[in-house]
């Protein structure tokens, strides 16, 4: 049997030789970078800057736990092409909540949590990774267990459409960065809506079970529909001031998008109640389903088991 040599320059050229030659540098990455850097974060005048930060964080953390599911999916969709695509909407929500949080953290400093003091982690880290879920304020909708893919399918597309609605009004805030995201997030959600609208269409004109699957997903999700379009007291001010937008100003647009989904697909609206809070309290106001408490414990762990890494 032949034995295979390993040259000093076959080494070099190995893809792992360059991590290997620091530890700690292959582990925790390099130098952060501010996402926000060069943009304008000044408060608009008028604007209370705690409320701008309330609203931010609504927003990302709609981002981050939508993401976290949706990211989920990565190798386990039916096929490639649907788990790039997945994985890529997984990764551009995880970008709308990075600025987002952010500019959180630049509106009102006392919203980032405190970490040890030698800790390198930036402030949108520090509101992902190290806050309990009762300080989370994204709607319940978000954080939902993932079913198959006609769940995920709906999933998308009921997400995609509100928040779609939304964004396309709030490129007028008066907020630059809110405006700036936005801007960017139409795009992004745009390509969202339509590829889960293709995937609705084709599994509700599909087989039998395809439909079956599309029509109990839709039953499973549309009670905490109506929960979009809740006004909060934050997002009432935000709207209020001119950095914000009322979610009940939107749900005619959002609601007339579906409808149209709905109709292609000749799907009818489900007949099923809404979820009612707890106390009236929801996810805006920090009540969430055991659910959002897995899906943090998995996501946190790493970072609180180093809040002194560097990533």
């Amino acid at each position: 049997m032949d034995h295979v040599h390993t040259t000093a320059e076959d080494e070099h050229d190995s893809a792992y030789s360059g991590l290997l030659v620091n530890d700690a540098h292959w582990a925790f990455g390099t130098d952060f970078e501010d996402p926000l850097a060069g943009v304008d974060t000044t408060i608009p005048d008028g604007v209370d800057a705690p409320t701008l930060a309330a609203y931010a964080l609504m927003l990302g953390d709609d981002a981050l736990v939508m993401s976290h599911r949706i990211s989920e999916w990565t190798s386990n969709a039916p096929d490639l092409e649907d788990d790039i695509a997945l994985s890529n909407i997984a990764l551009d929500l995880l970008g709308q909540a990075r600025l987002l949080l952010a500019r959180a953290a630049k509106a009102d400093e006392s919203v980032v949590p405190a970490l040890p003091e030698d800790s390198p982690a930036p402030p949108e880290d520090a509101l992902a990774f190290f806050r309990e879920a009762h300080e989370f304020r994204n709607v319940r909708f978000a954080e939902v267990v993932n079913g198959d893919f006609a769940e995920a399918t709906v999933r998308v597309l009921l997400f995609s459409v509100w928040r779609l609605a939304t964004f396309e009004r709030l490129r007028s805030s008066r907020d630059h960065v809110l405006a700036a995201v936005a801007a960017k997030g139409v795009k992004e959600l745009a390509y969202h809506r339509d590829y889960s609208a293709r995937w609705f269409v084709t599994l509700a004109r599909g087989t039998d079970e395809s439909r079956r699957r599309l029509l109990a997903a839709l039953d499973g999700l549309w009670p905490l529909w109506p929960e979009l379009f809740d006004t909060h007291e934050v997002e009432a001010a935000a709207a209020e001031a001119g950095v914000g937008v009322d979610p009940a100003a939107v749900r005619e647009a959002a609601e007339g998008v579906l409808d149209q989904v709905l109709a292609a697909a000749d799907v009818p609206r489900p007949e099923v109640s809404r979820r009612a809070g707890v106390l009236g309290r929801t996810g805006r106001d920090g009540m969430h389903g055991e659910p959002l408490g897995r899906l943090l414990a998995e996501m946190q762990s790493v970072a609180r088991a180093h809040p002194r890494g560097q990533w």
